[in-house]
């Protein structure tokens, strides 16, 4: 009997000690402060639901209004806002480069931003839609003129000013193909004239002339001198 009494008492856990009851108290009120801090942050996200619901509404019937932007906000708070202009059937977008400093504009259906709007507000600027007319026909008449630039060609450009007057101190004024002279073949080239030959014989007269000087030189008689 004593040893089954024994065995049961050995089987129960032991009581816990100051230490762990410490610990386990510690461990409750932790809980209790998490619980307490989900609760918080659960309603405080159900009151800025609501009040984003209240500024979309007053957005949605002022006729006047056709965006409307919004202070930043932290992530959880930007979705819930962009959950609620979808739920009203409207466009938004974040904006800012830091998540801290990012914040959300909202926009009626019928006034939708146009891309070039969209990268203004992402660049940081400030959207002006008379600049932004001027721009796009600025952007248009430069295209037009580039086409109408390519179908007439290449540009020819003339100097405002001729190199040769300019450089007429070097090079005189009669430069280039302008002092280039007409030259005509001589017709009479290489044929010397009569006139100008010294031996004004005839060929069968210089050919006698040289036999009888021939013989004269094998005969060994003395030439008569020529006049």
């Amino acid at each position: 009997m004593a040893d089954l009494l024994g065995s049961i008492l050995s089987s129960m856990e032991k009581p816990p000690s100051l230490g762990d009851q410490e610990t386990r108290r510690k461990a409750r009120e932790q809980a209790a402060r998490l619980k307490k801090l989900r609760e918080q942050e659960k309603q405080q996200k159900v009151e800025f639901r609501k009040r984003m619901e209240k500024e979309v509404s007053d957005f949605i019937q002022d006729s006047g209004q056709i965006k409307k932007k919004f202070q930043p906000m932290n992530k959880i708070e930007r979705s819930i806002l962009h959950d609620v202009v979808e739920v009203a059937g409207l466009t938004s977008f974040s904006f800012g480069e830091d998540d801290e400093c990012r914040y959300v504009m909202i926009f009626k259906k019928e006034f939708a931003p146009s891309d070039e709007e969209l990268d203004s507000y992402r660049r940081g600027e400030e959207w002006d839609p008379q600049k932004a007319e001027e721009k796009r026909k600025l952007k248009e008449l430069a295209q037009q003129q580039e086409e109408e630039a390519a179908q007439q060609g290449p540009v020819v450009v003339n100097p405002a000013s001729d190199y040769k007057d300019k450089y007429s101190h070097l090079i005189g004024k009669g430069a280039a193909k302008d002092a280039a002279h007409m030259l005509q073949a001589n017709k009479t080239y290489g044929c010397v004239p009569v006139a100008n030959k010294r031996d004004t014989r005839s060929i069968e007269e210089a050919m006698n002339e040289i036999r009888a000087k021939k013989r004269l030189r094998q005969s060994g008689e003395e030439l008569p001198p020529t006049s």
